[in-house]
């Protein structure tokens, strides 16, 4: 009897033991207003950055850029998996481009975002395997309305959904197997920019039976149930159509390319379900699905017909429930705008790829995003492409986004935290008025020019940063080129004035080190809090007087 419970109480302890081994996989949990990601059960923001579409393939090119993007102060990677290196043969699987990624990546202590590239990447089919571009019988491609085919994939292919889901899902499994202790891989990637070129739909035989097919009932019951709530552009298609809720696309949506693209829309995200299904079915993480965004004026397949567009979102929402979140690919400049679309109850933001990571405003873009967008990550694209220059200005920001990680993190979703950037128009014009923010007991006003001599500069587009309640008066302002003015709210005293002003930095274990006490000619004598062109961190304590 002993040795009975002597063995069930070890087998007891090697159970909880191997439990806990296997963390919970990385999650999206709510924290007030805000998702976040948590990883082995605490939040994390992904200070990222994409490597190019080629990089990870070569080990021996990798290998000089990871302890220099370490050194840039990301925390993680996004890169990219590509069915063609992954199953050369089919049902052979070749793991050892994804085990050298993971080992690499753990070697520097950075997380990897997995991006599948598997029948589609920027529309294209052009990573599938060697084996599926020289079957067309069985893998077809999209075709132009003459019949010529493209080098796409057809969405409605059974037999490529079957074969990308099967490799996807073989994928998912070994990640898990290989890392589901560490959880060195944090979310992961369905596919690159989906979207039909150089036409709004496929016109092949499979394609064509699916048009002359009536709206499928799940998608008509999603716009009846959310039509208060559909996106603009959505709600008055459908409405300027009567508003039914059966019959033909050209029925419910018109004639022409916007009836088309609802199409592909539909399709794609049926595919991209199946796939993120599969995917969770072995390894159960955050999924996401980005999108190329289009260009004012363009037609759908003179941008990427069908994918996960602001005007689209509704479609992919009701076609693809799988998929956690939509994530824009932004290189255009009117990036505030844009994240406001993809920012929704439904819909955390992620930014995988936000411009180039040379780009001027990329740093500032970093603290709205997290500041004011409350952001899951922010990752600028061709990241490898700057990490050998010293001192950039990415670098800095970043450096001051992980010292800021446990605040940003405690704040969002709260109302505590807000950030400011000058807005850009899609033509590039600066609009660089002062904002306005009331965080606690104060309203803020943030200039992005000096107050004394308010004129925009070379460097205006530049500023940006954020502020971040953590005391009933006392508050963290941080990035570079902004100067801070705050008034009270609410009942008592009438003005405002700084108690304490410093400078300092957070060290490795999160305690504050105070550089200069700020006074005198460094606040204009105590009229504002000002941040000059480096990237930086103030401590402040404000106070009440009449």
């Amino acid at each position: 009897m002993r040795t009975r419970t002597i063995m069930a109480g070890a087998a007891l302890a090697a159970a909880l033991a191997a439990g806990a081994a296997r963390a919970d996989p990385p999650v999206l949990v709510r924290h007030g207003t805000a998702t976040q990601l948590h990883v082995q059960g605490k939040p994390m923001l992904l200070i990222a950055g994409e490597l190019g579409n080629s990089s990870a393939s070569s080990p021996v090119y990798m290998e000089p850029h990871w302890p220099r993007l370490r050194a840039l102060n990301l925390n993680t990677v996004l890169a990219p998996i590509q069915w063609d290196m992954i199953e050369p043969r089919e049902g052979q699987f070749d793991w050892s481009s994804v085990n050298t990624l993971i080992r690499s990546a753990r070697a520097n202590d950075l997380k990897i975002v997995v991006l599948w590239f598997g029948a589609y990447k920027n529309s294209m089919s052009t990573y599938v395997p060697e084996w599926v571009k020289r079957d067309a019988t069985r893998f077809p491609r999209a075709q132009r309305p003459n019949g010529q085919g493209v080098e796409i994939l057809s969405a409605h292919s059974p037999e490529m959904i079957a074969a990308d889901a099967r490799a996807f899902a073989a994928l998912m499994a070994h990640i898990r197997a290989t890392d589901e202790r560490q959880h060195t891989v944090v979310m992961t990637q369905v596919e690159n920019e989906i979207g039909m070129l150089p036409v709004a739909r496929d016109y092949g035989p499979l394609a064509q039976a699916a048009w002359r097919e009536p709206v499928p009932a799940a998608l008509t019951r999603y716009l009846s149930e959310h039509r208060a709530s559909l996106v603009p552009e959505m709600k008055q298609l459908w409405e300027d159509n009567g508003a039914r809720t059966s019959g033909s696309w050209t029925e419910l949506f018109g004639r022409g390319d916007a009836a088309e693209e609802v199409f592909t829309a539909w399709h794609y995200a049926r595919f991209a379900d199946a796939l993120t299904r599969a995917g969770k079915a072995a390894y159960a993480m955050p999924m996401y699905v980005n999108v190329a965004l289009n260009r004012p004026g363009r037609a759908p397949g003179e941008y990427p017909s069908g994918g996960p567009l602001p005007h689209l979102i509704d479609v992919w929402k009701a076609g693809a429930p799988s998929i956690d979140l939509l994530a824009p690919d932004i290189y255009f400049p009117n990036f505030t705008h844009i994240v406001d679309l993809y920012t929704r109850p439904d819909n955390p933001l992620f930014v995988p790829e936000a411009n180039n990571a040379d780009r001027f405003d990329v740093p500032a873009n970093a603290f709205y995003a997290f500041g004011q967008k409350d952001a899951i990550g922010f990752g600028p694209f061709s990241i490898e492409s700057i990490d050998a220059e010293a001192n950039h200005p990415l670098g800095a920001a970043y450096g001051v986004l992980r010292q800021l990680s446990p605040y940003i993190l405690d704040a969002q979703g709260t109302g505590r935290i807000a950030g400011f950037k000058p807005h850009a128009l899609y033509d590039e014009t600066l609009v660089y008025e002062p904002q306005v923010r009331t965080i606690g007991g104060y309203r803020f006003t943030v200039a992005f020019a000096d107050i004394i001599a308010p004129k925009a500069g070379p460097d205006t587009g530049k500023a940006g940063g954020m502020i971040i309640q953590i005391g009933p008066e006392e508050y963290l302002v941080a990035g570079r080129g902004i100067t801070v003015t705050a008034k009270p709210v609410g009942q008592g005293p009438a003005l405002a004035g700084f108690a304490t002003a410093e400078e300092g930095v957070f060290d490795a274990q999160g305690r504050w080190v105070r550089g200069r006490l700020l006074n005198g000619d460094q606040t204009h004598q105590g009229r504002h809090i000002r941040l000059n062109d480096e990237w930086q961190i103030q401590r402040i304590k404000l106070y009440r007087y009449d």
